[in-house]
């Protein structure tokens, strides 16, 4: 049985002036590759008299590229889509021979290919030390250590709501122990690419509903229906 959850985002600017608009690029639209199936999808931008084209970036990403040619004192862009909330396993997927346990190489090909997620600045110190943890000679499941490495992050990171512009540097977050999803999502993609395996930061939307039945053990969940942004880690 599958739900249909709709989903509105409503962004507006307004300006003490009329000004002149250079090109807008926007990216609300979800990725193609999603596995998350977007039923319908639609952009409403105003002012009414503008022009819009669709793009897709090197990584495959959908860009609604926006142009408005006359001056204007106020711009929004309002997303309509409604989402197919199928429950999914997240393990319901196999692993090459050659990677099912850790640690394992990829090949030439591979790794020209995941060169953009394989890129890493040389870690600070509190950043190297956590890494060390991780590393080892001795082979085990790479699921396992998967497995092991979020809930590791989990317990030492605390979440938090966090307001302010940008992301925290890995050394932040493991300074305060706390940070927000993106952060948490940035310091697990760092890690993962220090120890060779290619990641990359992933935002989206975070769809929570109010069950119809509550659970006769483990926790409730939410109260009431809510969305929220929301960043993670692909690897």
């Amino acid at each position: 049985m599958t739900i249909h959850a709709a989903l509105t985002h409503h962004t507006s600017y307004t300006y003490d002036r009329p000004i002149s608009l250079g090109p807008q690029i926007v990216r609300l639209r979800p990725a193609p590759h999603s596995r998350t199936k977007i039923l319908s999808y639609s952009l409403k931008i105003s002012p009414q008299q503008h022009f819009l084209n669709w793009q897709q970036d090197a990584f495959g990403n959908f860009l609604a590229r926006i142009v408005v040619p006359d001056k204007t004192e106020a711009m929004s862009i309002t997303v309509d889509l409604i989402a197919d909330m199928s429950v999914i396993n997240p393990f319901d997927f196999f692993l090459e021979e050659a990677a099912n346990e850790w640690p394992f190489a990829y090949g030439a090909l591979e790794r020209e290919e995941l060169a953009p997620y394989l890129r890493f600045d040389p870690p600070a110190p509190r950043l190297q030390d956590y890494i060390a943890q991780f590393r080892s000679v001795e082979k085990r499941n790479t699921i396992d250590f998967m497995v092991a490495l979020n809930q590791q992050i989990e317990r030492d990171v605390d979440y938090l709501i966090r307001m302010e512009p940008g992301v925290q540097r890995p050394e932040e977050t493991l300074e305060s122990g706390s940070g927000s999803c993106r952060d948490s999502a940035w310091l697990l993609v760092q890690i993962l690419r220090n120890l060779g395996l290619a990641a990359r930061f992933v935002s989206g939307y975070l769809i929570q509903l109010k069950p119809d039945v509550k659970p006769l053990d483990g926790p409730a969940g939410t109260d009431v229906d809510f969305t929220d942004l929301h960043a993670w880690a692909e690897v």
